[in-house]
């Protein structure tokens, strides 16, 4: 059973987090304990639990007997997301979706659609476009014209998600599940927006989500993704435009303009905090956030990958 470190009790907005899992622990409870903002009021997992913290096993039963709770943030894999989102939108809550924000682009739009109707908050948060440096990579490629771009996402499965089978089940995205995160970064910085054009997709004999995928967009924007990168892990961006040379490194903490450091840390945590003071501002506009660009992206190379099968896998 995952424990995060006794929560400090806040005067901020009650939220429940819903999923005790690696990331949840790893990243939402210490980004929530932090803040001002926020107040972990409880949460619901098959078996993952907060210290100090009021436990649920049942989401029915927690949304009935804490009417209190009016935020809900949702840490579970994508495919029995929607059925907790839609619940707790129909029950009056708020809601905030970890990535990707659904296992199906009409999920989402059917969320949106509910949170628009009840004036709810819909947050569908892409935590690595909260990296460092994106938003000065952002600012920098404003007025150039990219003349080529190119992603490297190589990582280890077996170090992220260990033995969760679930992410090589249909709706498991396999390596989109980290293949996202660059595409979250790639649509938020490119000046003019690209689309997929072609892709090669590597599924493992064994399983039902591709471990590798080779991508062309329009724009001569490619990417190489995989998740069999043992020792050192890649995320990164190299991007050639009329203005010189751009790289993000460590998935986008540390930004490089023609071969030197510029800005960034070489370090992740700032990340989930940024998610949750920008769910906090949302709140107080009475706002949503939908962006479903990286998901059409992944969407695509499902549509238009030729598939190649390679060698079983196992954790």
């Amino acid at each position: 059973m995952p424990l995060a470190g006794k929560a400090t009790k806040m005067t901020g907005t009650k939220i429940a987090l819903v999923g005790i899992g690696k990331i949840a622990v790893d990243q939402h409870v210490p980004a929530l304990n932090a803040s001002d903002a926020w107040d972990l009021s409880a949460t619901v997992s098959r078996k993952g639990s907060v210290e100090g913290v009021p436990a649920f096993t049942d989401f029915h039963q927690m949304l009935a007997e804490r009417p209190d709770i009016g935020v809900i943030s949702l840490c579970l894999p994508p495919v029995p997301r929607f059925e907790y989102a839609q619940a707790a939108l129909l029950a009056g809550r708020h809601v905030m979706l970890e990535k990707p924000p659904g296992a199906t682009l009409a999920e989402v739009i059917t969320l949106q659609k509910l949170a628009a109707e009840r004036g709810l908050t819909l947050y569908t948060t892409w935590h690595s476009r909260m990296a460092h440096a994106v938003a000065p990579a952002r600012d920098w490629l404003a007025d150039k014209v990219i003349r080529k771009a190119h992603i490297t996402w190589r990582e280890d499965v077996r170090k992220w998600h260990p033995g969760q089978d679930w992410v090589f089940e249909p709706g498991g995205m396999g390596v989109f599940d980290p293949g996202i995160n660059a595409l979250s970064i790639m649509t938020h910085i490119l000046p003019e927006a690209v689309h997929l054009q072609s892709a090669t997709l590597e599924f493992p004999a064994n399983r039902q989500t591709a471990i590798a995928a080779q991508l062309q967009f329009s724009g001569n924007v490619s990417a190489d993704f995989d998740w069999r990168q043992t020792g050192p892990q890649t995320w990164d961006i190299e991007i050639e435009t009329d203005g010189g040379h751009l790289a993000l490194r460590m998935g986008g903490n540390v930004l490089e303009l023609n071969g030197q450091p510029t800005a960034g840390e070489n370090t992740i945590m700032g990340e989930y905090p940024a998610l949750y003071a920008r769910m906090a501002e949302l709140l107080e506009m009475g706002q949503s956030e939908v962006d479903l660009a990286p998901m059409i992206h992944v969407s695509d190379a499902l549509t238009l990958g030729r598939r190649k099968e390679t060698e079983a896998f196992f954790f």
